[in-house]
């Protein structure tokens, strides 16, 4: 499972001030999620769900949660090597209890190869309690840029057949 000490060690070892994500994500701004480690196949992002991202019981909605599952998970895989994208493969959650109130998430890099990395997240409460779970695959692609104006066409010939 990793190191336990450093996925599930106490807020009061993070930086202070938040990280960028090296990209745009315009959804992850809507959500809010701010970035808080980024480094050595770990990461940590804080979130505080606002009213509109709660379910009818009053806690934080499952579709939140597994997009900062998500989001831990990529940036836990590209932590390493920083230059390139992940793309979520597959991720499997597990809801433990409701998430309440602010929200850790911690991710790690379990295993990677030249194109893939094996990643876990856990979603914690104000209290420290682990609400969800999660692990995922993901396949590294080279960044492409981004943008309102700008095309983003695959590099493959005619002939070739993708596998990707």
């Amino acid at each position: 499972m990793g190191n336990e000490k450093d996925m599930h060690n106490d807020v009061d070892t993070v930086v202070n001030e938040a990280l960028s994500f090296g990209v745009a994500i315009p959804f992850v701004d809507h959500l809010g999620f701010e970035l808080k480690r980024f480094d050595g196949g770990f990461s940590e992002l804080f979130y505080t769900p606002k009213p509109e991202h709660l379910n009818s019981f009053d806690v934080t909605h499952g579709g939140a949660l597994m997009t900062l599952l998500d989001v831990t998970m990529a940036v836990a895989a590209r932590s390493v090597q920083k230059d390139m994208g992940a793309v979520t493969i597959e991720m499997k959650t597990s809801f433990m209890q409701p998430a309440r109130g602010k929200l850790t998430s911690k991710g790690h890099l379990m295993h990677r190869t030249a194109t893939m990395a094996f990643t876990e997240g856990t979603v914690f409460d104000e209290a420290g309690r682990a609400c969800a779970h999660a692990t995922g695959t993901f396949k590294f692609v080279k960044r492409l840029a981004t943008g309102p104006k700008s095309v983003n066409a695959l590099n493959v010939t005619a002939t070739a057949i993708s596998t990707d």
